[in-house]
């Protein structure tokens, strides 16, 4: 056997007379479930299942980022790397960068434009006494220089992702330019990041039970009487992800890419459930991989685009949630904004996005868009006890774009394979197979046209 010769995939264990429950159920399972749980520990005042809930879904979310810093430094020196196997890989990534930008000004656009029609902190009750400056704030300054680590050991210990971008973008571009005498470190960070996968996959199967205790804990602990205060504002974001994700995203891909949008969801739906219930675009990724595999991408290009797009690609956090807080504060503190005001979200929005870096919550890329208006950052607090319940639908429409854009980019390249893409579903969420190696050349994506 060569090779290049595939092994078969072998079939999943099953036990028999109980049948598989599909991964989208069982996570429709834990809402309700969490939903119940945490609606009768408040009501009923029951302490113990308030702490419990919030201890399963701290855990969980504790695991997701267990692996994020690893994760992110293999995942992107293996992509940069993998693109020696992809024809015409410049254009490709320059495509990639393209799309990614203009779709956070399409959605900037929309959340500016949501928050002028709706005035959100209008009628709230809510006033700037009612704020609290962040511990850490964000800056152009911090976020210029903040790029550059150190040392390379903290930005590991510290959970600094876009540092540890930055040291894997280095690594991989220096791996490509010594060649074959970096061959056994690029071996061995494709063995690393296989390993950090699958023990990531197993996490990812915990889904269901810790959309039990993060969304029962937000019940629990907020309640309804929270979101009616931020009722517009919540709506606000919700609608505005909405009209991104259901209503840009397939028009773009009607008219752009000349694909059929519901095949899209189909494929892309286990990362969208996942996003939302993680509400972490990096602990999505192998997900989001996959599925944008799934589609007929091709998987070299998928293996760079969709770890970049997990580290700088935010719809949701970047471009229409810090364009309707920026005007929601703005309100409260009775700041007039004007067109340059807005002009200036829309930058901030497009360049430092990566600032967001794929974990879960927006705080950074909040305070570095209130600090470049000047708006008192006292106005992030009035919505960090709101931000979980935001951050589901943020981080959803997030990991939605990035998958959508390598589809797009792969569409209009001739790259795609159409077969895959029309025959895609939302099948439950498996763990991949290694993928055999030995294919730098026959695995090379063919040319565009």
């Amino acid at each position: 056997m060569s090779a290049n010769s595939a092994t078969p995939t072998p079939a999943r264990r099953r036990i028999p007379g109980i049948p598989s429950i599909p991964f989208w159920a069982q996570i429709v399972t834990g809402l309700v479930l969490g939903a119940l749980l945490g609606w009768l520990a408040r009501s009923q005042d029951i302490s113990w299942l308030h702490t419990t809930l919030g201890q399963i879904g701290d855990i969980f979310v504790q695991l997701l980022k267990l692996a994020v810093a690893p994760l992110v430094f293999f995942a992107i020196l293996v992509s940069i790397t993998n693109l020696r196997k992809v024809n015409n890989a410049a254009r490709l990534a320059g495509r990639t960068l393209l799309w990614f930008m203009i779709t956070s000004l399409i959605a900037v656009a929309i959340g500016l434009a949501i928050g002028l029609l709706t005035d959100p902190g209008a009628g709230t009750g809510l006033t700037p006494k009612d704020g609290a400056k962040p511990d850490h704030a964000g800056s152009w300054i911090d976020f210029l220089t903040g790029i550059v680590p150190t040392d390379v050991v903290t930005p590991f210990t510290e959970l600094n992702v876009l540092q540890i971008v930055f040291m894997a973008a280095v690594a991989g571009i220096a791996a490509l330019k010594l060649g074959d005498r970096a061959k056994p470190v690029l071996a061995l960070s494709e063995a690393v990041l296989e390993l950090l996968q699958k023990a990531l996959w197993w996490v990812i199967r915990l889904a269901p039970l810790g959309t039990v205790g993060l969304i029962g804990y937000a019940i629990a602990d907020y309640g309804w009487d929270l979101i009616g205060k931020y009722a517009t504002f919540t709506a606000d974001v919700y609608i505005g992800c909405a009209i991104v994700l259901f209503g840009v995203y397939p028009l773009l891909l009607a008219t752009v890419a000349k694909l059929n949008p519901l095949q899209f969801y189909k494929g892309a739906w286990p990362a969208i459930q996942l996003a939302f219930v993680s509400r972490s675009s990096v602990g999505t990724m192998p997900v989001t991989q996959k599925s944008t595999e799934r589609l007929g991408v091709p998987k070299e290009y998928t293996s760079f685009a969709v770890p970049f797009g997990a580290t700088t690609k935010m719809d949701g956090c970047a471009a229409i949630y810090p364009a309707l807080a920026a005007i929601f504060i703005a309100q409260i503190f009775d700041v007039q904004l004007g067109i340059q005001d807005y002009l200036l979200i829309a930058f901030v929005s497009v360049v430092g996005s990566a600032a967001t870096a794929g974990l879960t919550g927006a705080t950074v890329m909040l305070t570095l868009t209130l600090s470049t208006l000047g708006l008192p950052l006292e106005g992030v607090g009035l919505l960090l006890a709101i931000d979980p319940v935001l951050d589901m639908m943020r981080t959803a429409t997030n990991v939605a774009g990035q998958a959508l854009v390598p589809v797009i980019v792969a569409a209009r390249e001739k790259i795609l394979d159409l077969d895959a893409y029309n025959s895609a579903s939302a099948s439950p969420v498996d763990e991949p197979e290694p993928e055999p190696r030995g294919t730098d050349e026959a695995g090379a994506v063919p040319a565009a046209a």
